[in-house]
């Protein structure tokens, strides 16, 4: 063998190091088993993505996630305060605060995936979410129509896609889904404890007591009382701005709770509490402010009264040949101007809205054609008929149209008007009628009033050609009208009051593009015609006239205080005017109305012992529900009026009755009113006694 193979045989042969030896020993081991060399790679990627994904919360999204770590440790809820309580001038309660369960859900708490879109992001929540609403007896979600109703409840998906969507469907801040969204409200009691029980299955969700109103003389108060209902959209904004949660509050929404809302409501607490994972109560980390009840608010109302008024008024409307289907009565201090009793009948429970009015109660509320919710004493616009006439004769008098006494009108049961066109041609003459046909004669204003002759309203108001007798004229019975109060809402405290209608010639022109001519002054004068008041408008004017002259604003409310019984706000009876009218004058027209009672057109009005004075109406009209009902045909049905107070030397008491369709005042109304008088002088009592009395003696007598 030559040197040069015997180097290379040498150098191959050459030992090679201990350390090459080793890995390439492994190397080939790796080379031998590829199981090894995915299980290398999976665990180099797991590092790989859980490292990225550390990065990533660290850095990226590390403040998001420590905000939202640290409430949900702890947060800040607010405490309800309690709502202010209602009493009658006597101090019964009208109302109380009873416990309800709700059951609401915080979104941020159910068991999400990511990030937000946290309402439905996981099976795990939509599972929870399914779960609560069969436990609920709610659907699901109505998305879709899916409930073959028209307009069906949302369900629970739905209400939480509501509140953490705003009105464009973009998400809200992520603060706002730590908020307790209300998904049910007045849970019975076992179903509420069903749902907490399984609070380890339902994350997020929570069982809550608050308070709701339970309304103690509903029906007999609904009227006045009103309800709560949730904050309407529109007005959400500016509600929270007052510090109410548009997601779960209430507001007043008729009557006295609407009226006095900012009272009654109170204000509310703030806490910071601590929740564990699944949003449960941990403990009271710290009460940063009490809540502070509400005001109380003590009515005008007298409860005993009330309750007899509206049995006086049922009894009226059901009465033979009255069979009236709406009925207002109201009483009231005349000095004053504060609501004794204030009655709307047909009325309803206002009890219904706060354990939620099921669909067919608001038909039935709704299709009513008498309309159980509206407050006819304040929203109705109706002509008074000849208990207008008061304000008429104070006119004429303060204007020396007619003198006491002195003046004297012939009625010979009507008077007729000659066409402007054709003054000669009495085929063409128009021919206004008294009640009374066959005429009265000659009457002064006191007689006028107390037998309520239309001839003797017709001339003072509108004047007589014939007679050459000059009427108040249109201008200064629209001046006088205003006066008393009548065209514009009386101011009292309840929502939804109208003002009416007082007519005159710029108007008829511009609603009906007709002149205005006398037989509308003639109808005018006797609250008939354009004429549209209310009663409480009417009876305050009547007010007026008892009082000497003070039309004050009518009101429910006697007083406010707080908590502690500490009068807040004493409701002082407010004066809007004092009628530029002498006490002469206004004392004749007391005389007249005092001699309704005694000897002329509402004798059923008369009281043992007490001199009443009073004036009836009977008011022709023709409404939709008279015309669908064919009553308009031929003569038009009427509406029965009656207004009185008493005593007459010094009036505490002043009444109004009105029963729609009821017929003739002083055989309908009148009844009522006496009814009501007599219970408020005691003299119902005496009766009663008397007729127990005779009927004992009847069955022990021989």
């Amino acid at each position: 063998m030559n040197r040069k193979a015997q180097r290379k045989n040498q150098g191959r042969a050459r030992p090679q190091p201990a350390v090459e030896g080793k890995w390439a020993a492994r190397w080939t081991a790796i080379k031998a088993a590829p199981r090894v060399v995915v299980l290398f790679l999976f665990i180099l990627g797991i590092f790989y993505v859980f490292g990225r994904r550390l990065w990533y919360m660290q850095f990226v999204e590390g403040e998001l996630y420590s905000a939202a770590a640290e409430q949900q440790s702890t947060r800040e809820i607010t405490v309800p305060a309690a709502r202010g309580i209602i009493y009658d001038r006597n101090g019964t309660q009208l109302v109380r605060n009873v416990p309800s369960f709700r059951v609401t859900v915080i979104p941020a708490y159910l068991p999400t995936g990511e990030g937000r879109g946290i309402v439905i992001a996981s099976r795990e929540a939509e599972n929870v979410l399914i779960r609560l609403a069969f436990l609920l007896n709610m659907p699901y979600t109505t998305a879709g129509g899916g409930m073959g109703a028209a307009n069906p409840a949302p369900g629970v998906r739905d209400i939480l896609r509501n509140v953490v969507k705003d009105r464009d469907g973009n998400e809200v801040p992520f603060s706002m889904y730590y908020r307790a969204v209300t998904i049910k409200r007045n849970v019975d009691r076992e179903t509420a404890m069903l749902v907490a029980q399984q609070s380890l299955v339902l994350p997020g969700v929570s069982v809550e007591v608050e308070p709701v109103r339970e309304y103690l003389y509903s029906p007999l108060m609904s009227q006045i009382m009103g309800y709560l209902l949730p904050i309407p959209e529109e007005v959400a904004e500016v509600r929270r701005a007052k510090g109410y949660d548009p997601a779960t509050d209430r507001i007043g929404y008729a009557g006295v709770e609407a009226v006095y809302e900012d009272y009654l409501k109170g204000a509310k607490g703030h806490q910071i509490i601590e929740e564990d994972v699944l949003g449960r109560l941990v403990r009271v980390v710290a009460e940063v402010d009490a809540p502070v009840p509400g005001d109380n608010v003590y009515l005008t109302i007298d409860l005993e009264l009330q309750a007899f008024v509206e049995q006086a008024l049922q009894e009226g409307m059901d009465a033979p040949r009255v069979n009236s289907p709406r009925g207002v009565a109201i009483v009231m201090n005349p000095q004053t101007s504060e609501i004794l009793a204030m009655v709307s009948l047909p009325t309803y429970d206002n009890n219904i809205f706060t354990r939620g009015a099921s669909t067919l109660e608001l038909q039935h509320l709704y299709g009513d054609t008498h309309r159980p919710m509206i407050n006819h004493a304040i929203m109705d616009r109706l002509h008074p008929g000849s208990v207008f006439k008061v304000v008429i004769a104070s006119a004429a008098l303060q204007e020396e149209i007619v003198y006491p006494q002195h003046t004297h009108v012939s009625c010979p049961g009507k008077i007729v008007v000659p066409n402007r066109y054709a003054p000669n041609d009495p085929g063409l003459a128009t021919s206004f009628f008294c009640w009374n046909r066959s005429g009265h004669g000659a009457l002064d204003v006191v007689g006028g009033i107390a037998h309520s002759c239309n001839v003797f309203f017709y001339t003072i108001g509108g004047g007589n050609e014939e007679e050459r007798f000059e009427g108040l004229g249109v201008n200064r019975i629209v001046q006088y009208t205003e006066l008393f109060g009548f065209g514009k809402p009386t101011g009292v405290d309840l929502p939804g009051e109208v003002g009416g209608l007082v007519p005159n010639p710029r108007w008829k022109r511009e609603q009906l593009s007709e002149s205005w001519n006398t037989g509308n002054t003639y109808h005018f004068s006797i609250g008939e015609g354009f004429l549209e008041v209310t009663p409480l408008q009417m009876l305050n004017a009547i007010n007026a006239i008892a009082n000497g002259g003070q039309l004050y604003r009518p009101r429910v409310v006697q007083r406010i205080t707080d908590a502690e019984g500490v009068t807040v706000d004493p409701r002082a009876p407010e004066l809007i005017r004092t009628l530029p009218i002498s006490q002469a004058h206004l004392a004749t027209v007391r005389l007249g109305m005092e001699g309704a009672v005694a000897y002329g057109t509402a004798p059923r009005a008369q009281l043992e012992g007490i001199n009443v004075a009073g004036k009836t109406g009977t008011a022709q009209y023709c409404d939709d529900i008279a015309r669908l009902a064919g009553k308009c045909d031929g003569g038009w049905p009427e509406h029965a009026w009656f207004a009185a107070f008493a005593p007459v030397e010094e009036p505490e008491v002043s009444v109004i009755v009105f029963l729609y369709d009821g017929g003739e005042g002083s055989t309908a109304a009148v009844p009522v009113a006496h009814d009501i008088l007599a219970h408020y002088f005691g003299l119902d009592e005496d009766a009663d006694e008397a007729e127990l009395a005779a009927t004992h003696n009847a069955e022990t007598t021989p």
